[in-house]
C-alpha cells in the first residue's frame, strides 16, 4: 500500500531534476501525477515512462492562462486534485549582486519564481478544497532564511517572498482542509545547479558552507515532499522544512 494512494498531484517543473524525481517517488506511491513543464518534449516522455498513473502537459507558470489550464487538466484527467507540488523555478546567469542585476533578469526571475507559485495557489486552492482538501508544497530555499554566499538577489528575493506566502496561505485555509508547507532545500545535485557550479570558485563557494561537505541529491529532497503530501503530516502548516546538510545551522564550517 502506498502512502499516496489514492490522491491526484501536480507537479510544476517535472521535466527534470527534483520535479522529476519527485514524479517518480509519487507514482511510486500511489498517487496520479500530472507533470507540467516548458520542456515538453522531455516532459512528455518522462510521463510516458511512467505509465497510465501519469499525464503530461505543457503549461508557463508565469502565465495566469496556463495555470488555470494545467490545473483544469488535472481535474478532467484525474478526477480532482489533492497535492499541489509548486517546484518550478530558474537561477538566471544573469542575477547576481543587487546593483549589478538588470530589470529583465529580476522580472523573469520573479514571474516563474514567486508569481508562478502564487498562480498555482490561485488556481489550485479550490481545486483542492473540491475534492475535500490536501497539501500543498512549495518549493522556496535555504536561501530565504538566510543570504547566499554568493549573490544572486532576484533569487533571493523570490525565495523568501515564497515562504512568506506560504504562511499566509496556511494561515487562510488551514480550517478549509488545506495544508501549505514550505520545502527549503539546500545546493542539491540537479542540472539547474550544475550550471553555475561550471565556474569552480563558485562551487567551492557554496560548498565550504555546507557542513556534510557534498551537494544534496534530488531524492533526499522529495523524500521530505513525500511526508509533506501524505497524510502522515496532517498537522503540519504553515512550516518551512528545510533539507540543507546542516547549511542554515553553520557559523563555521569544520575543515
Amino acid at each position: 500500500m502506498g502512502r499516496l494512494d489514492g490522491k491526484v498531484a501536480l507537479i510544476t517543473g517535472a521535466a527534470g531534476g527534483m520535479g522529476l524525481a519527485a514524479s517518480r517517488l509519487f507514482v511510486e506511491e500511489g498517487a496520479r501525477v500530472v507533470m507540467t513543464d516548458v520542456a515538453e518534449d522531455a516532459g512528455r516522455g518522462a510521463a510516458e515512462e511512467l505509465g497510465e498513473a501519469a499525464a503530461f502537459v505543457r503549461a508557463d507558470v508565469s502565465s495566469a492562462a496556463d495555470a488555470e489550464s494545467m490545473v483544469r487538466f488535472v481535474v478532467e484527467t484525474f478526477g480532482g486534485l489533492h497535492v499541489l507540488y509548486n517546484n518550478a523555478g530558474v537561477v538566471l546567469p544573469n542575477d547576481v549582486g543587487v546593483v549589478e542585476t538588470d530589470e529583465e533578469t529580476w522580472d523573469r526571475t520573479m514571474g516563474i519564481n514567486l508569481k508562478g507559485v502564487w498562480l498555482g495557489c490561485k488556481f489550485g486552492i479550490p481545486a483542492i478544497i473540491d475534492s475535500g482538501g490536501g497539501s500543498i508544497i512549495n518549493v522556496a530555499s535555504f536561501v530565504a532564511l538566510m543570504g547566499a554566499a554568493t549573490a544572486q538577489i532576484a533569487y533571493t528575493a523570490t525565495k523568501g517572498g515564497v515562504l512568506s506566502m506560504t504562511r499566509e496561505i496556511a494561515v487562510e485555509y488551514a480550517r478549509r482542509g488545506v495544508r501549505a508547507n514550505a520545502l527549503c532545500p539546500g545546493p542539491i545535485e540537479t542540472p539547474l545547479l550544475l550550471q553555475l557550479f561550471a565556474d569552480e570558485a563558485a562551487k567551492q563557494r557554496r560548498l565550504v558552507h555546507v557542513p556534510m561537505g557534498r551537494l544534496g541529491q534530488a531524492e533526499e529532497v522529495v523524500r521530505a515532499a513525500l511526508w509533506l503530501a501524505s497524510d502522515e503530516s496532517s498537522f503540519m502548516t504553515g512550516a518551512a522544512m528545510v533539507v540543507d546538510g546542516g547549511i542554515t545551522s553553520a557559523y563555521v564550517t569544520p575543515e
